[in-house]
């Protein structure tokens, strides 16, 4: 059960949402993509500094490539439990995430989530396509026939969701710097779509603000040829007293667009709990605005809904 007990609101409604994943599921039908991950943003006042909700993040909802940026006038606090690219010398390594079902308490629960998850012919389906996505990807800068996936499917809990895990690798040609590999397989497949470009123009289309930091990359490129990036989901960033936070929903033809709804509200829980945990100000206008601007909006204003909670299972 997802349940937001804080104020938070949205850039888009529940029914804009279904809507945006209805009308996905149109070009799906009619052959443009298979697969196209789609977000709404979330806001709420904050008080407390990126660095005070980062710190809360890292408490409450643990990951392998949490981060914090301080970009002047604005701050980034990530718990990204994705990563986009290892590279070590010329091996190159990435590990796309697709599938989600939420955490409970109850140990029974809990275990039928996990069960659901990985013998669901949909959540392996997707998993498989963005795993040749990044087959493919790779494929681009790397020797061939040295593409490899050692793993297709791996489980990996974190506090409010579990996820499906592949691990696609490879050895770069001896001509690729690291540069031109992140360049080549920027942004990733499992939060774009399939085919990617096209899944771009349809996310730029039924989006309507750009996603700013969410979903690009977070993570250094070494002089030694030792390198690491993420990519930057459950991440929040803090500006003039509001905090902001993608949550978004892989969508495929059997989608069911209140199932892909409550899935986002489940990704979004750790961001609230830390929120809680970091101490919210009281909102200074009416929600239904865009109450600041978020570094890569389109727009200075957006409608803003507030999120109700779900009352029904992802």
């Amino acid at each position: 059960m997802t349940h937001y007990a804080t104020p938070i609101s949205s850039n888009l409604s529940r029914s804009a949402f279904l809507a945006a994943v209805e009308r996905a599921q149109r070009y799906i039908r009619a052959g443009d993509i298979y697969q196209v991950n789609l977000s709404h943003r979330l806001a709420a006042p904050c008080d407390a500094s990126g660095w005070e909700l980062f710190g809360r993040l890292k408490e409450l909802s643990p990951a392998p490539f949490a981060a914090y940026v301080d970009c002047g006038d604005f701050e980034i606090a990530s718990s990204s439990p994705e990563l986009f690219l290892r590279l070590s010398g010329r091996h190159i390594l990435t590990r796309p995430i697709k599938g989600t079902r939420p955490r409970d308490p109850d140990p029974t629960r809990d275990a039928q989530l996990t069960y659901e998850l990985q013998t669901s012919p949909k959540e392996m389906a997707e998993l498989v396509m963005i795993t040749d996505l990044l087959r493919n990807d790779l494929g681009r800068v790397c020797e061939f026939g040295s593409v490899q996936v050692p793993e297709l499917v791996r489980l990996e809990r974190y506090a409010h969701v579990q996820h499906l895990v592949s691990t696609v690798e490879g050895r770069l040609r001896a001509d690729v710097t690291h540069f031109a590999a992140l360049a080549a397989c920027f942004p990733g497949g499992s939060i774009t779509g399939a085919p990617k470009f096209r899944a771009m123009e349809i996310i730029d289309e039924l989006e309507p603000i750009a996603r700013g930091p969410y979903t690009g990359c977070l993570g250094y490129l070494g002089f030694n040829r030792e390198s690491q990036l993420s990519i930057t989901i459950r991440t929040a960033v803090v500006k003039e007293r509001m905090a902001y936070f993608h949550v978004g929903a892989g969508i495929v033809a059997d989608s069911v667009p209140a199932a892909e709804y409550d899935e986002t509200l489940a990704k979004g829980r750790g961001f609230v709990a830390a929120l809680e945990a970091a101490g919210l100000s009281a909102p200074s206008t009416e929600a239904g605005t865009d109450r600041a601007a978020t570094p890569g909006t389109r727009s200075a204003s957006s409608s803003e809904s507030a999120v109700k909670p779900a009352h029904t299972s992802a």
